[in-house]
């Protein structure tokens, strides 16, 4: 059943099928993730691989459309959960950036600056100069520690160049929340030949989990990211061991909601004319623990609005992407952010 009543901007009234009353008054809180498609700024790194995007590379990235790319960026971020949460997204896992600088001209931004959102970021040595961070609303969450992991797989004898899984631990309202930001690594090559390298990054956020477990069972883990991967896939129910039926989470600890999407055929991002998903968010076991006082995990999102959409073409109904090619076609990115609501009663 939907959501009834907003009040005050974050308590609703609503039926919420983790709680054994019927109805009730809660806080709510939105997290998400968004692959932001290379945003990359157009200042020359001459240790990265960044000469397409610049205003005399292949793509001819201007300073305007930089700034295009910012401000649709900071628009689709503006509007996630919006309906139900009206201060917006407290918390935002993003990959495919450059670099921090990227990520300050974002969040000043008119569609969101007012959210003063804070930064939390590593520079990895990924090939491309590629990235993942964290955004975080300061009013809603405290970062009390980060650190980037190394993703370390070898590519014939040499180490494969990837990005660093993100571990950032915090405070929502005073739930202590760990959260790993991860762009494991692409099907380049072949999925089947790239599926040890996607399996090495379940791994590795597994072996995250369990040590977090052994000091508490019912940690609240968020484990979220452009996985490269499906639900369905190895990497995520053999080696993350992460369940479908949230009756079922005991088991591993880890429930993933968005197995559900992607078994109604629903997708974050298209490649010949067949939907992935590889943006997901997971959650361990201590976000839908009944008794628990604090935040619990109420359900997921895929933000997938029609301004989002290719309208017409060759790729339509995809979503609506800078570039197609590298003809510049001013959209938004080419996966859909993944969004979850946590709520916890109001006493």
């Amino acid at each position: 059943m939907k959501i009834l009543i907003l009040i005050a901007g974050s308590i609703l009234v609503f039926y919420n099928p983790f709680y054994a009353q019927d109805a009730g008054k809660y806080k709510i809180v939105s997290i998400g993730f968004y692959n932001l498609e290379n945003l990359f700024d157009t200042v020359d790194d001459t240790l990265i691989n960044d000469e397409e995007f610049l205003p005399e590379g292949a793509r001819s990235w201007t300073p305007e459309r930089y700034q295009e790319k910012l401000t649709n960026m900071a628009y689709v971020i503006s509007q996630i959960g919006l309906l139900d949460v009206a201060a917006g997204l407290s918390v935002l896992g993003v990959s495919e950036i450059e670099n921090r600088k990227v990520l300050e001209d974002l969040v000043i931004q008119p569609a969101i600056k007012n959210r003063n959102y804070q930064i939390v970021h590593y520079d990895s040595p990924d090939g491309r100069g590629v990235d993942v961070g964290l955004l975080y609303n300061p009013s809603h969450f405290t970062v009390l520690s980060s650190t980037p992991i190394p993703l370390i797989n070898y590519s014939e004898g040499e180490i494969q160049k990837t990005r660093d899984v993100l571990y950032v631990t915090g405070l929502l309202d005073t739930d202590t929340i760990h959260i790993l930001v991860n762009h494991w690594p692409s099907r380049s090559g072949g999925e089947a030949r790239t599926a040890p390298y996607r399996n090495s990054g379940a791994k590795l956020c597994r072996k995250i989990v369990d040590s977090l477990f052994v000091h508490n069972r019912e940690s609240k883990i968020l484990i979220m990211g452009d996985l490269n991967d499906d639900p369905t896939n190895e990497s995520i129910k053999s080696h993350l061991r992460a369940v479908s039926d949230v009756k079922e989470i005991r088991k591993s600890g880890l429930f993933n909601p968005y197995e559900d999407f992607f078994r109604r055929g629903q997708g974050s991002n298209a490649y010949r004319d067949a939907w992935s998903l590889f943006d997901q968010i997971i959650v361990s076991r201590g976000f839908t623990n009944k008794k628990s006082s604090g935040f619990n995990y109420f359900k997921a999102n895929i933000f997938n609005k029609r301004f989002l959409v290719q309208p017409s073409g060759q790729y339509k109904g995809y979503p609506l992407r800078t570039f197609s090619g590298d003809t510049y076609q001013g959209g938004y990115s080419d996966h859909f952010p993944a969004y979850i609501y946590l709520t916890k009663e109001v006493k």
